[in-house]
């Protein structure tokens, strides 16, 4: 059974068509022959993401998304906290909207839990490549 679940914790909920993203991040993760479990969303600030990045990860330094993975072999499943601070501050720096940047980061964390990494050699590119493949699912309404 698939459920998408969206929390916020410590900041509003950000305007998101629910259905959409779940249909969507359902046909990106059914791209790479997986289905979808249970993911959480949750959303926060930059205090909450810093708290969980040095409690669960050790890490001394702010994010835009930490992805907690629990997914089986052909079935994807996780929590995902996404920093809205983070998100406005890439999204200025970036020179991209707000709602693009949040788009961008929603599905990343999908990415992560099919197995595309983004911190060694050349996985960047790699991962930026599948999240415009993915934005474009989602902009040309093709899932």
């Amino acid at each position: 059974m698939t459920e998408v679940v969206f929390e916020a914790e410590g900041v509003e909920m950000p305007a998101l068509d629910r259905e959409m993203v779940k249909k969507w991040v359902v046909a990106v993760a059914g791209k790479f022959g997986k289905t979808v479990g249970t993911l959480t969303y949750i959303f926060c600030n930059d205090e909450k993401i810093l708290q969980v990045n040095r409690e669960f990860l050790k890490h001394d330094y702010y994010t835009d998304i930490i992805t907690f993975d629990y997914s089986t072999r052909r079935r994807i499943s996780g929590d995902m906290f996404i920093s809205l601070d983070t998100i406005r501050s890439n999204a200025e720096m970036l020179g991209r909207t707000y709602d693009d940047e949040l788009r961008r980061v929603v599905i990343h964390g999908v990415l992560h839990l099919l197995g595309i990494n983004d911190k060694g050699p050349g996985e960047r590119e790699v991962m930026e490549r599948h999240e415009d493949e993915a934005l474009s699912m989602l902009y040309d309404g093709r899932f």
